[in-house]
């Protein structure tokens, strides 16, 4: 029993300590993802090197309580700002619910095949943007029956689980499909307003994950992350930011994000929204994000019921309490709505984040 408790010991000490480097192997930068895990087995040895203390006088009981308590300490500094004890970054909105907009995002699984069931959630929450990822030709099939609801529509249909589909009840102006770092990793870009008529900035990305299988450098994504935040940072109209972004929300890459763009996470204060993975309650951690500029306040954060994919779906409901100090723009025209789908597709190879400064 002792020599197990000191090997498991060593072993989370190694991943808690790797991550300190700046290395960017997929070896390194996966230790960020299991933190929660690595807390909850620190604390597990705690309570059993106790127990052990009070059966035996062996000196290396108290040595493991000590090492547990570093770990749990160093762990603790990077996921306590999205524990409820922490201090909330994004207000609470009140209850009025003008200028609101709620964002459903849904990594669907490309070969999952329930597609029935997402459609389900979404007509059971009604968001006013739904995003999907490694969603292919097959799913924007199934899809389609949300046209009724959903009359404005970007598709990015891809068989690499890198295809991404949004659809909009808001007004989309201006749209652009992009592929930032990799050419076979698009990024969707639009330009909408809501009801109200308040122009607003989406950007939805997708970025590899570091891993033996796809990525052994977490350098592609990172780069991807930095590139957005670097355009976005001096965005004047209000701005969102989604996806499944391979990175936890914790980790040094995602913090550097928030730092150069300025954006908030409005789960800081309230709870960690593990996304994935949906089919194994012990190995979970938060995948899918959503980013904001200033001038949002949360109305609700909720990470809904299963739908056959290996990620639970995200809502996030906000509203924008700094609209009157924003022009309110006409709508576009007829012709130029029936134009979006094909401008955003003739602009795919640009690899520079749309800020639609002109629209």
């Amino acid at each position: 029993m002792l020599t197990v408790l000191v090997i498991v010991t060593g072993l989370l000490l190694l991943i808690t300590l790797l991550p300190l480097s700046y290395s960017q192997h997929y070896l390194i930068r996966s230790c960020d993802f299991v933190r929660l895990q690595v807390c909850y087995l620190a604390s597990a040895i705690v309570i059993a090197a106790l127990i052990g203390m009070w059966q035996s006088d062996y000196i290396t009981y108290p040595l493991l309580v000590t090492v547990a308590l570093v770990i749990l300490a160093l762990q603790a500094k990077w996921i306590y700002p999205y524990t409820w004890f922490a201090k909330k970054e994004v207000l609470t909105a009140p209850k009025s619910s003008e200028h609101s907009i709620r964002i459903l995002s849904a990594n669907v699984l490309m070969s999952n095949r329930h597609s029935e069931q997402l459609i389900n959630l979404v007509d059971k929450y009604q968001p006013d943007l739904l995003i999907t990822l490694e969603s292919d030709s097959w799913w924007q099939d199934k899809l389609s029956v949300l046209k009724k609801n959903y009359p404005y529509q970007i598709q990015c249909p891809k068989d690499n689980r890198y295809g991404m589909h949004v659809f909009s009840k808001f007004n989309i102006l201006d749209a652009q499909i992009c592929a930032l770092i990799e050419d076979d990793i698009p990024s969707i870009h639009i330009l909408f307003e809501n009801h109200q008529g308040l122009k607003m900035q989406g950007h939805f990305i997708h970025p590899a994950p570091p891993s033996p299988t796809e990525e052994d450098s977490s350098r592609p994504r990172d780069s991807e992350l930095i590139m957005v935040a670097k355009a976005l940072k001096d965005s004047a109209r209000p701005t969102i930011v989604a996806g499944d972004l391979n990175d936890v929300a914790w980790s040094r890459s995602t913090r550097l994000f928030m730092q150069i763009s300025g954006f908030l996470d409005p789960r800081k204060g309230r709870g960690f929204f593990n996304t994935f993975h949906a089919n194994y309650f012990f190995m979970r951690w938060p995948l899918d994000h959503l980013f904001h500029s200033k001038g949002f306040s949360v109305k609700r954060i909720k990470r809904l019921a299963k739908y056959g994919s290996d990620h639970f779906a995200l809502l996030t409901e906000l509203v924008f309490e700094d609209a009157n100090q924003q022009s309110l723009e006409t709508k576009p025209s007829e012709q130029k709505q029936q134009d979006i789908q094909e401008l955003a597709m003739n602009k795919a190879d640009k690899r520079k984040v749309p800020m639609f400064e002109k629209s």
